[in-house]
């Protein structure tokens, strides 16, 4: 089985929620890295999201992850657009 891991940064500029249990978040800059895995053993052509994880790294902390969620890229996604729009 292939395995791959992608990673992109994102920013929030105001406290957001993802998920009710992990409450709200601050804002800042997060790196979010999302595994896969082939569902075709042999092309590795077709892939499936396994999970994704959010880390927040404390810039006062030298690098050292503050905090990580289990995050839905759907629920990112819709975080990421309401932090886009102006303030209510």
């Amino acid at each position: 089985m292939i395995t791959r891991v992608t990673t992109k940064t994102v920013i929030f500029s105001r406290p957001f929620v993802l998920n009710e249990a992990d409450g709200e978040q601050p804002p800042g800059i997060y790196t979010v890295e999302t595994e896969e895995e082939s569902l075709d053993i042999h092309s590795g052509s077709a892939f499936r999201r396994v999970s994704t994880t959010m880390y927040r790294y404390d810039p006062k902390a030298k690098g050292r992850v503050r905090r990580f969620l289990a995050v839905d890229l759907a629920e990112l996604d819709a975080a990421q657009a309401r932090d886009a729009s102006p303030p209510a």
